[in-house]
């Protein structure tokens, strides 16, 4: 297969995992009815059996037991469950209690706090426009904590827990099916606990329910892993630059939901935050050509 091919297969694995992360809010959405801590656990429990189907299907266990006997890495791997557990559990509470905008600023603001904590962790310099993105940032962000009377919490935690998470899973050399597996096995206990001791509602126990809201139930597996699996495929025939055009895909498409479908409120200083944030990410992305106008 030719580079031109490999790139075209590359680009629409990117626009999938984008596409699925920008509507898997329609997803959670739909189960708004359950309780946010019953979701989270369900997408823990049915994560990992889907991804143990796919260490089998490509044969991977010898890397998996490979991974456990690396103390480090698998301490790590500890270290970035609970992060992403914090994050997936913050999303889902933010779609089913009317924060989708929020949680769509929060996305949006990630390649930021990724260039932030390239900064402060890896020694990495930033031109005169990067702080110029940052700053605007600030800014939009600093505009919504005036409004609301404290710092809008969703549209920070989301960001800084997954750029912490892909800073410290950088450093874990495994293999992107191989570590969810592992990540969501280190908190299987506290979500099968969950559900089987604390959680009473209508619908905690799957033998009550019926088939159609258990079938939805075990989607929350194939919700978390498809897009990841097809992020990796893109990621392996795509330049990091061409795959960071695609990033904005999601929250842009949760933009259009919240405002839209589920008409949320958009005020005069949500819409300048927002904007704030797009014009950091255009100076951002388009860093080059700015500074060659300016030259």
């Amino acid at each position: 297969m030719n580079k031109l091919s490999e790139t075209k297969i590359g680009v629409l694995y990117a626009l999938s995992a984008y596409f699925i992360w920008g509507i898997a809010p329609l997803y959670f959405k739909y189960l708004d009815f359950i309780s946010v801590y019953e979701i989270l656990s369900h997408r823990v429990i049915w994560s990992v059996v889907v991804t143990a189907l796919l260490v089998s299907y490509l044969k991977d266990w010898p890397n998996v037991l490979s991974v456990c006997r690396q103390y480090k890495s698998l301490l790590m791997l500890v270290v970035t469950s609970l992060l992403i557990s914090c994050n997936w559990l913050v999303f889902i509470w933010a779609i089913n209690n009317g924060k989708m905008l929020e949680a769509s600023l929060g996305y949006f603001i990630n390649p930021i706090v990724n260039v932030v904590l390239g900064l402060v962790f890896l020694s990495e310099r930033l031109s005169r426009l990067k702080w110029f993105a940052v700053f605007l940032a600030f800014i939009g962000v600093s505009a919504q904590a005036w409004q609301l009377g404290e710092l809008p919490w969703v549209s920070l935690v989301l960001p800084f827990t997954f750029a912490f998470y892909g800073l410290l899973r950088k450093k874990v050399k495994v293999k992107a099916i191989t570590g969810l597996f592992l990540e969501t096995l280190v908190v299987l206990p506290i979500a099968m606990i969950y559900l089987l001791t604390v959680a009473h509602s209508e619908t905690s126990n799957l033998f009550n329910n019926e088939w159609s809201l258990n079938v939805f139930l075990m989607l929350a597996g194939v919700v978390t892993a498809l897009p990841l699996i097809c992020f990796g495929q893109a990621a392996l025939r795509l330049p990091l630059s061409t795959l960071g055009f695609f990033q904005y895909l999601g929250p842009s498409l949760m933009f259009i939901l919240a405002v839209f479908l589920y008409k949320e409120p958009v005020s005069l200083i949500k819409l300048f935050t927002f904007a704030c944030i797009w014009t950091g990410i255009l100076v951002f992305v388009f860093e080059n050509t700015i500074t060659r106008w300016l030259k």
